[in-house]
């Protein structure tokens, strides 16, 4: 698995891991990857191809193990950016349920980021989706 699969693999995880993928969370789920490196610069074919072994993965093994084979390959900055966008994905359709919330819980657990810093990327990404001004 490359870093780019591995990516995309905690990516997919996140939108997949409530056991439903949502036209809302597939689209966040593109516009997450479509303007970062390597991803920019494949063609829709290439990245359809990309997702295509992905969820066969996905559906032969299952969210746990799709993570548990991309986060070695990940350095932690790319671990720690990989949670800030699995954390983004969650919220995408505005609705996080128990299920994406215990995925992110393992998730912070099983990386290899300093003491503390899985929570703080985490608490961040969570603070921008507040709806602090509703009333």
């Amino acid at each position: 698995m490359t870093d780019a699969e591995a990516f995309a693999s905690i990516a997919l995880a996140a939108v997949a891991c409530d056991g439903t993928l949502g036209r809302e969370e597939a689209h966040a789920l593109r516009r997450s990857l479509e303007y970062r490196t390597p991803y920019k610069d494949r063609t829709e074919q290439q990245m359809g191809e990309l997702f295509d072994r992905l969820l066969l993965t996905l559906r032969e093994r299952g969210v746990d193990q799709l993570v548990t084979d991309a986060l070695p390959v990940l350095t932690p900055v790319q671990q720690e950016t990989a949670l800030a966008v699995a954390v983004q994905l969650t919220h995408a359709d505005r609705d996080v349920t128990p299920a994406e919330k215990e995925f992110l819980h393992k998730l912070c657990e099983r990386l290899t980021l300093p003491e503390g810093r899985a929570v703080v990327v985490m608490e961040a990404i969570m603070a921008l989706h507040r709806d602090s001004l509703a009333g």
